[in-house]
């Protein structure tokens, strides 16, 4: 494997991680980053560098972002949001993998793009839910926007700094790891 492609995979674990926390903001992001030839896409993907994908994919993101300051309506959204987390982290991660044979592209978007997505963002609804318990939903706009600010850091490190990306992945792996043995009570 050579670096561009060591580099499109970290691109897209990346960005997975980020769909975890904000389904359209990372989505969104590659869609700035191929407009203005930060990255190149996959030749099937190139429709997501259009304007008419940028116009959507803005105007969602700014949606999905607010709809998370409304009570209620957060968790709904993170109901419906898990399996959205799943596709959209299968699709960036294929829409950046390069040089590879379609079913390792595929694979690899499916176990580590999806896989990344839907455990960032099962922790994430968990973080939701407590603090709706904990607070009567009074805690969650704080939520919200660190899920916000994590995925715009998580977004803009993985097209600027891929490396610094896939380090921070593992280190939001460790932390949702160790938060769940936490939680789990000990066997006796």
């Amino acid at each position: 494997m050579d670096s561009t492609t060591i580099l499109s995979i970290f691109l897209g674990i990346g960005l997975a991680a980020s769909a975890g926390m904000r389904v359209f903001l990372p989505l969104f992001a590659l869609s700035l980053a191929a407009w203005f030839g930060l990255w190149d896409l996959n030749p099937n993907w190139q429709w997501i560098g259009s304007m008419p994908a940028l116009i959507t994919l803005g105007i969602a993101m700014v949606l999905e972002i607010f709809a998370y300051y409304i009570p209620f309506i957060d968790n709904l959204l993170d109901t419906i949001a898990i399996p959205l987390a799943a596709i959209a982290g299968t699709a960036v991660m294929v829409s950046t993998a390069a040089n590879l044979d379609p079913l390792v592209t595929w694979s690899l978007a499916i176990i580590a793009g999806g896989g990344t997505a839907m455990v960032v963002k099962g922790a994430s609804a968990g973080s939701r839910l407590t603090s709706s318990v904990s607070t009567a939903g009074l805690g969650n706009p704080v939520v919200s926007t660190v899920e916000t600010g994590g995925a715009m850091v998580m977004s803009a490190a993985s097209i600027f700094v891929p490396v610094l990306a896939m380090i921070l992945v593992i280190i939001v792996l460790i932390f949702v790891y160790w938060f769940y043995r936490k939680l789990r009570p000990r066997r006796g």
